[in-house]
């Protein structure tokens, strides 16, 4: 056993990869929810806007992945108390206390801390955030770079598990049932499957690595990355139908292109996050699974 793992947000789907990608590589792991248990995985509640050093202090893990968050941008405009309680006091309050207990962090940051003005952003080009979530995930980043922790950001991501329904997740459902399918053709960003970035982060997890690391997808549209899905699945792509961002009604401004480069993470962890076809063809492998599974 390498130790004890806690993984935050373990009801999101990443969260809950990341926890068994873990668990199969030995660790012990402890996973922690706010609202909603997840099953086959030993988990904790705990409420991290009411206080987050307890919950170091209480368990002294090995490893900390960090993973929670409130990802509702929206609601980050409308909540915005809330959002700095849980993605930056609550983060920091982790941050401090893994330093103390001797844990490493590995964080789970977002490409929503840049500004959308061009894409394809390497790790080493200068934040901006446009909205106030891309602003509290900044001010996360910065609390665990500080404490010599590793932040992951990623983007736009898809796959199966638990936590609110996601893009690629609903694409297959509604075009299976034959149902039309509106994506946004002019905002760019990096679609990531949730398998392939918690592999990612477990083998980052073997490593004395510090400092940011993006581990995303390519960049693509969501018009064609359902077009993609729609290939790669066999479903009809001629019911996915091309809108623009003024037509969703966004409440928090978006970044038009947060397209992120991978090749690092590629390169440092040997995992092919950003080959779209090579992930697409686990998502189908997995949906398949699911489906043979439920009867």
């Amino acid at each position: 056993m390498r130790g004890l793992a806690l993984v935050t947000g373990v009801s999101s789907s990443p969260g809950y990869k990341i926890a068994l990608r873990l668990a199969s590589a030995g660790w012990e792991v402890l996973g922690v929810y706010n609202q909603h248990p997840v099953g086959g995985i030993s988990a904790v509640r705990w409420d991290l806007a009411a206080g987050a050093r307890e919950l170091v202090r209480r368990y002294k893990p090995a490893l900390i992945i960090h993973a929670a968050a409130i990802g509702d941008v929206d609601r980050c405009e409308t909540e915005p108390q809330l959002c700095y309680l849980v993605n930056v006091v609550a983060t920091r309050e982790i941050a401090s206390e893994a330093y103390r207990v001797g844990a490493r962090v590995v964080y789970i940051s977002t490409d929503y801390v840049f500004p959308g003005d061009r894409g394809l952003y390497r790790e080493d080009d200068p934040p901006r955030p446009v909205n106030y979530y891309g602003l509290t995930k900044l001010l996360g980043e910065e609390a665990v770079l500080a404490v010599g922790g590793a932040v992951v950001r990623t983007a736009w991501i898809y796959g199966l598990g638990p936590g609110r329904l996601n893009f690629g997740r609903a694409v297959v459902e509604r075009l299976s049932r034959g149902e039309e399918v509106r994506a946004v053709a002019d905002q760019w960003g990096s679609p990531t499957l949730n398998t392939l970035l918690a592999e990612a982060v477990a083998k980052l997890a073997e490593r004395e690595h510090s400092g940011v690391l993006h581990a995303a997808g390519p960049r693509m549209s969501r018009y064609e990355f359902a077009l993609a899905i729609a290939e790669a699945f066999g479903l009809p792509r001629e019911l996915v139908k091309p809108i623009s961002m003024s037509e969703v009604g966004y409440r928090a401004p978006r970044p038009r292109d947060s397209s992120l480069v991978s090749r690092r993470a590629v390169e440092m962890l040997g995992v092919p996050i950003d080959n779209i076809d090579y992930a697409l063809s686990i998502f189908k492998r997995e949906w398949v699974e699911q489906r043979h599974a439920a009867g």
